[in-house]
């Protein structure tokens, strides 16, 4: 029995993860508006980390940059995780055993940790001015790790 067991067991059993999968038309709306919120916060995402590689953008500083696009990343990933909750919910017994999803739960754990403390102190210091292999190291980690959770959920499918 894993530490998880009871909160699959309480997905298993839910009236709305019932209500999506019986549905036909829930499971596609919900995961449309999940892949928007990955594509936009992927985007937020990846605008600064390139500024940070310093790929682009380069007139714009790094602090200004990550001021402006910080409500859409927020906003992005409330979307995302709140519509990923109800696709969970509506299959929690494929998922249980599926290593993408695992995969995934650990990267967008780490990319959640990682893009709110280190890099956000990267993004405030103007890191790419005062020490650019450092804030190449944090651009580098954050797509890797954001990349990691699109491309595991891309996975569970296949699973």
């Amino acid at each position: 029995m894993s530490l998880f067991s009871p909160i699959f067991a309480w997905a298993d059993q839910s009236m709305i993860g019932h209500a999506i999968s019986g549905s036909k038309w829930l499971f596609p709306f919900i995961e449309a508006f999940h892949l928007v919120a990955l594509a936009l916060l992927g985007g937020t995402v990846l605008i600064i980390d390139l500024r940070l590689m310093g790929w682009g953008l380069r007139d714009q500083p790094v602090s200004r940059l990550g001021r402006s696009m910080l409500p859409w990343m927020i906003g992005s990933l409330v979307v995302m995780l709140g519509s990923g909750f109800l696709l969970f919910l509506s299959e929690p017994g494929k998922l249980y055993d599926n290593l993408p999803f695992q995969i995934k739960m650990v990267c967008l754990f780490l990319a959640i940790l990682y893009t709110f403390t280190l890099r956000q102190l990267a993004i405030r210091s103007d890191v790419d001015r005062t020490r650019p292999l450092r804030a190449k190291t944090v651009a580098v980690v954050s797509v890797m790790l954001w990349s990691g959770v699109g491309l595991m959920g891309r996975g569970i499918g296949f699973w």
